[in-house]
This record gives structure tokens, C-alpha cells and sequence, in this order.
């Protein structure tokens, strides 16, 4: 079963990846990939120029003021969502603004659809370091990253103690002064994270994405997806897939 489950998990780790995937907004993925940090993907998701992109509405007559607006549109949109990851209000903003400033001073269409994915990446690369930037020890972010890499499997405090050769009460202490809870809320925020953007990108049902997740009942994934969202994994698919039916504007990435 275990072999199974990495298999799952791995696919949608490889689904996460892959050009080929068809979330139910591509607007939203964009976004959200930003937030995550997830730098390859946004990379990969920025291939196409700004100015190729289709659906981009008439703001103004003048095709390089045009592009100047929808890059500032989606500036605007970066940051907010990096607020929501986590990213300071104030750094967010002061990126925002240096980056609609230097689109400002572009005289051509194509210098301000180039500056689109250096804008992005930098607001990805900044986003995926905030997610080690309490860990002080090379232990920590050892198991950081072997937390991420093993979402599929059951991951003890006694495993990771193995993993990086300390004692297990020593890792317990040391982990939750360098990244502010314990190994099992952070385990468990990070498993609900990722079965958030199962939800919203994958077609997995919610009894496989709890077994994917090695939680040990669907009931169990149930009771703490609600009290960490206030959602129960049905009402958050609906409320997600709902959110990317309705309500679009024409600005796209």
C-alpha cells in the first residue's frame, strides 16, 4: 500500500510540474505557483511572452501604455497574493512598486512584456525562501525538506531524528525553536496545504488524497481539514471550483 501511495503522490507531485496540466483556471494556477515559490513552474509558466498572451483587453489605444497597465494589473495581483502567503505587507508593495516604476520608464511594448517574468520569478524566488527563513540549523532544514519530499508517507519524529543522526527529544526541542511549533503541526499544516491544492488542481476524490496523504482515516483528514480552514475538504472543492467559473476578468498572466 505504501508503494501505491508514493506512486500517487509522486504523480501529482509530476502533475504539478508538467506543462500539460489543466487546472480549472489557468489564471489561478499562475498565481498560486507564485505564492508557493514553486520558481521552475513559474518559470515554465512565463515561457510565453506577456504580449503573446491572448485575451489581454484594450486599457488604452497606445499599445505600449496598453501593455503598461495590464503589467501593473498583474503586479498588483502578485503581490497581493504573496501577502497571502506570507510575504510583508510592506515588502510585497515596495516590490510591487520598484518593478510598475521600471515598466514605467520601457519605451516598447516588448521591454515591458520582458520585464513580466523577471517580475515574476523574483516574487517566486522571494516566496520560496520564506519558507525556511527561521530555520538557523542545516538539521532543520534537512528535515524541512525531507518533510516535503515524504508528504505520502507517515512521518515520525523518531524517522527524522534517524534521518539526521540526532536524538529525538533534542530534534523535537531544536525544531520548534527554529520554526516556531512542533514537528507534528508542521507535518500536518504542510500535508493540509498540499491537500488544499489537491482539491483545487487534481481529480483526485477525497478519500484518495487521505490515503495519498498517509492520513490515517478519511473522518480523520475531515475533522482536521475543517479546523485548520473551516471547510470540510467537499465544501472547499466546491467553493474553489466555483471561484474559477465565475468572476473572471480579462488580464491574464
Amino acid at each position: 500500500m505504501s508503494l501505491r501511495k508514493e506512486k500517487f503522490y509522486k504523480e501529482f507531485v509530476r502533475r504539478e510540474n508538467d506543462i500539460y496540466r489543466a487546472p480549472y483556471n489557468p489564471e489561478l494556477e499562475f498565481y498560486s505557483q507564485i505564492k508557493a515559490g514553486n520558481v521552475s513552474k513559474v518559470k515554465e509558466l512565463c515561457k510565453d511572452a506577456l504580449m503573446d498572451k491572448p485575451g489581454l483587453g484594450t486599457l488604452s489605444l497606445n499599445s505600449t501604455q496598453n501593455m503598461k497597465y495590464h503589467f501593473a494589473i498583474t503586479t498588483a495581483m502578485v503581490a497581493r497574493y504573496c501577502i497571502e502567503g506570507g510575504m510583508e505587507l510592506s515588502a510585497a508593495y515596495t516590490l510591487s512598486d520598484f518593478y510598475i516604476q521600471k515598466a514605467d520608464l520601457c519605451k516598447t511594448v516588448k521591454e515591458v512584456s520582458d520585464l513580466h517574468p523577471v517580475m515574476c520569478e523574483d516574487y517566486a524566488a522571494r516566496m520560496k525562501n520564506l519558507r525556511k527563513k527561521k530555520v538557523c540549523s542545516l538539521a532543520i532544514a534537512n528535515c524541512v525538506d525531507y518533510i516535503y519530499d515524504n508528504l505520502h508517507t507517515r512521518i515520525t519524529i523518531e524517522g527524522l531524528a534517524s534521518y539526521v543522526n540526532l536524538n529525538p527529544s533534542y530534534l523535537s526541542r531544536l525544531f520548534k525553536k527554529e520554526m516556531g511549533q512542533s514537528v507534528s503541526d508542521y507535518i500536518q499544516d504542510t500535508k493540509i496545504n498540499t491537500a488544499q491544492n489537491m482539491l483545487i488542481y487534481s481529480e483526485y476524490s477525497i478519500a484518495q488524497i487521505s490515503s495519498i496523504l498517509a492520513f490515517p482515516s478519511q473522518s480523520y483528514f475531515t475533522k482536521i481539514f475543517h479546523a485548520k480552514t473551516s471547510f470540510t475538504p467537499t465544501q472547499y472543492r466546491k467553493l474553489h471550483f466555483r471561484n474559477t467559473e465565475i468572476g473572471k476578468d480579462k488580464t491574464t498572466p
